[in-house]
């Protein structure tokens, strides 16, 4: 039978491990949390769902003209209650749940892989990594098909639907990749290391973009500029369909990795004695975040901070064990993007916030709060 084991994180958090050992008796001062069986993963979503689904019939009375949809679904569809209801409100209030899902997910995955709770893919540069390289496909995908080089390489029409998530899986992996590079670049990269290599990314990143929306039309450049401050964009049920398709397999495979991923608290070498292939679960946890920013950013652009805050507030909640930070990570993300959408979209009355403005309103203290909490504790162990 399987055992948990605590132990002490590299960021000072406990960590659990469940490995296929019994000893004769639990370790000194362990902590030995409850076992998750699939009941348990079973009620958790349950639970989780039904708060979403709260969540999101509440956002469906949110808006500057109030509506029953209890009325607007038993109107006729070219009713002005139905049209704002079904055709306005619900496909932005589920798009917004898929890309805030998959932002707490990859958050957390980022988080419980780099024993950093800093880490969250805008914070680490993955999101603009995404951004670059899906905006320079975006405007490659909307070149007029009667260029040659454009219809020799399937770039015009449906093709984006491809071609830009792609682009920004590619930018959202090699970032991931290199920023970790880099930060380990003088031995085990540090929170802080890790911290300012993500924002030079940014910069970077930032900076490219701006020179390109230099270079584009009045149309482009007003879609550059809102992947820039991030606002969720309904871009119609395909574009929709393909942010759940890539939720649903960044959640599989961190479902798969999320033994290891406890394994990875207590660091590498801790890992390795455990029997976990480390680099084999790098690996699988880079591809994963990559995919679920890659179906996020082209229909939300770089929205900050909600992968910062999602799996602090749900480890409070549900521990440190991540077959249940994740998904509960998942479902809560969803539910704070609604919420924070909702408010970006009704606080200034008809004119309306980007929903990045909202999380960075947010997250800003939230990450300020974090970083000197994390200062305070390395001064500690310094001592």
């Amino acid at each position: 039978a399987a055992t948990r084991r605590s132990g002490q994180r590299r960021d000072g958090a406990r960590a659990c491990v469940v490995t296929d050992e019994r000893p004769a008796r639990p370790p000194g001062g362990a902590v030995l949390a409850p076992r998750v069986t699939p009941a348990r993963l079973g009620v958790l979503h349950l639970g989780c769902a039904a708060v979403l689904l709260v969540v999101v019939l509440a956002a469906l009375l949110v808006g500057p003209v109030a509506v029953d949809p209890i009325a607007a679904w038993r109107a006729p569809a070219e009713d002005p209650a139905h049209v704002i209801v079904f055709e306005a409100r619900l496909p932005r209030i589920l798009l917004a749940a898929t890309v805030g899902g998959a932002l707490g997910l990859a958050g957390a995955a980022l988080q419980a892989l780099l024993s950093n709770p800093l880490a969250c893919p805008h914070v680490l540069g993955i999101s603009g990594g995404a951004a670059l390289l899906g905006i320079v496909a975006m405007i490659a995908a909307t070149i007029p098909a009667t260029i040659p080089a454009a219809a020799a390489l399937g770039l015009d029409g449906a093709a984006g639907l491809v071609v830009v998530p792609a682009a920004a899986f590619a930018g959202a992996l090699v970032t991931a990749i290199l920023v970790q590079g880099v930060a380990r670049a003088g031995g085990r990269a540090t929170p802080h290391t890790l911290l300012l290599t993500g924002v030079v990314f940014n910069a970077f990143a930032a900076a490219l973009i701006t020179f390109l929306n230099t270079l584009a039309d009045f149309y482009r450049a007003q879609g550059i500029l809102a992947w820039v401050v991030g606002t969720i964009t309904v871009r119609g049920a395909a574009w929709t369909a393909v942010s759940g398709v890539t939720l649903v397999a960044g959640l599989a495979l961190l479902a798969a990795s999320a033994r290891d991923l406890n394994a990875l608290g207590l660091g590498d070498e801790g890992a390795a004695s455990l029997g976990v292939d480390v680099g084999r679960a790098r690996r699988a946890v880079y591809v994963a975040v990559a995919l679920l920013v890659a179906g996020a950013v082209p229909v939300s652009g770089m929205i900050g901070f909600v992968g910062l805050i999602v799996p602090h507030v749900v480890r409070l909640i549900v521990g440190s064990d991540q077959r249940l930070v994740l998904p509960a990570s998942m479902w809560a993300g969803a539910a704070f993007l609604v919420v924070a959408d909702s408010v970006a979209r009704t606080v200034l009355g008809t004119t309306e916030l980007p929903v990045g403005v909202v999380t960075a309103l947010c997250g800003g203290p939230f990450f300020l709060f974090l970083l000197r909490r994390q200062a305070a504790q390395s001064l500690g162990a310094a001592a």
